[in-house]
């Protein structure tokens, strides 16, 4: 894998992922919802979207040339829904709607992870954190949009 392609993977993602959260970070409006039990503290999830943003890009720069277009295809569709779901979430208020981005990211996850397993192994057990976490999040979303109507 190349540096620079590694770095631009990297700068795109964590990058990206920085700039989401600045402009859609929770409000008011997210601190009077009422949260599920499983809920965890703030300070959990910049630490945790770092982590899986370096995941997200390593697996990036590695099907960047080695596999064919469907698993990029599908690394540039999670990442369009990942960013997505944010302002939809904290921005727009739309819990709902943000249930049916979460559930298509989850489902683009998979089919990564799908795509690259017999041609990059590495790519798809790097997005597996990434999945679980994304799977977690739409039971937060979900339990969010039940209990507050």
């Amino acid at each position: 894998m190349r540096i620079r392609i590694l770095l631009a993977f990297l700068v795109l993602t964590v990058g990206g992922g920085l700039l989401i959260g600045m402009v859609s970070a929770p409000d008011e409006w997210y601190q009077n919802l009422v949260k599920p039990v499983l809920n965890p503290p703030s300070w959990v999830f910049a630490p945790v979207w770092t982590f899986l943003y370096i995941l997200i890009a390593i697996a990036g720069a590695r099907v960047w040339n080695r596999t064919s277009e469907t698993p990029l295809r599908l690394w540039v569709l999670q990442m369009v829904l990942n960013y997505i779901w944010s302002p939809v979430f904290f921005v727009l208020h739309k819990p709902g709607w943000a249930i049916i981005v979460v559930v298509l990211m989850f489902f683009a996850i998979m089919a990564f992870i799908f795509a690259t397993w017999r041609r990059d192994r590495i790519a798809a057990f790097l997005f597996m954190p990434y999945a679980v976490w994304v799977a977690f999040a739409a039971y937060l979303n979900i339990a969010i949009r039940q209990l507050n109507g």
